[in-house]
């Protein structure tokens, strides 16, 4: 089990733009950057990120790796892509982010948010490093609007495929007091979600913390997976259970 820290959680961070909304801004989006690097940022993402066609793909080609930790070559963004605290990010070589995505590394700590070579994330998916790393190792494919949430780190192998509307959730809140709200009790994970090399995401699947899920195991549209899935096995249902081994 791993604790999250209150000040980790993005409720406390909007409670004290209350007293000082231009820093919090600045530590939601940027973090403990300079004020130049805000200036940076506000003007590249303002004028470039929401540019259609053509025009619009080359120039975020251009400005953009300029915001990153480091950049690979070949890189493909959207329209209307946020990137939060891209200074721990990296990302490989011929990276495509598609439009409406959210990569977002406030709490990916020193190991940061990496993409490696050959990812594509499509559209309206969300990548967020809420209190641990996020690593997806090449040619991983996101499917569209899926949501992978790190609180105590997210690693998916080489070549894993995942369907769209695919849900990678980590943590939850203690419920022992009845007196206190669930949203202000204690925040935990069970740790990290690890996918292996050449496993496979079905449509809709949601996969909990704490899990690891073996290499070329397939998991079934619609399974909620809760408990470890062994190298080549394929599991389906509510919660995911063994169907059958992959000969």
């Amino acid at each position: 089990m791993k604790e999250i820290q209150k000040d980790q959680i993005i409720r406390q961070k909007l409670a004290e733009a209350q007293t000082s909304p231009l820093k919090t801004y600045r530590d939601l989006t940027v973090g403990e950057s300079s004020w130049g690097h805000l200036a940076k940022y506000e003007l590249i993402t303002t004028l470039f990120g929401p540019l259609s066609g053509g025009l619009g793909f080359l120039l975020r080609k251009k400005f953009y790796p300029k915001l990153f930790k480091s950049v690979g070559s070949g890189l493909i963004l959207g329209r209307n892509t946020v990137i939060r605290h891209p200074g721990n990010i990296e990302l490989g070589s011929n990276v495509t982010i598609d439009d409406g995505c959210l990569v977002d590394g406030r709490g990916a700590g020193a190991a940061g948010v990496v993409l490696e070579d050959g990812v594509i994330i499509n559209r309206n998916c969300m990548i967020q490093a809420k209190a641990g790393p996020i690593r997806l190792g090449a040619r991983t494919t996101i499917g569209s609007n899926s949501m992978i949430v790190s609180m105590a780190g997210v690693e998916f192998g080489e070549a894993v495929l995942v369907a769209g509307n695919c849900y990678f959730t980590a943590g939850a809140y203690r419920v022992d007091d009845l007196s206190v709200p669930v949203m202000d009790q204690a925040a935990y994970s069970k740790g990290p979600i690890r996918l292996g090399d050449r496993s496979w995401v079905g449509t809709g699947a949601i996969i909990l913390d704490g899990v690891t899920v073996g290499p070329g195991a397939i998991i079934g549209a619609g399974a909620v997976v809760t408990k470890d899935v062994p190298a080549n096995a394929i599991v389906a249902g509510v919660p995911a259970k063994i169907i059958r081994m992959r000969e």
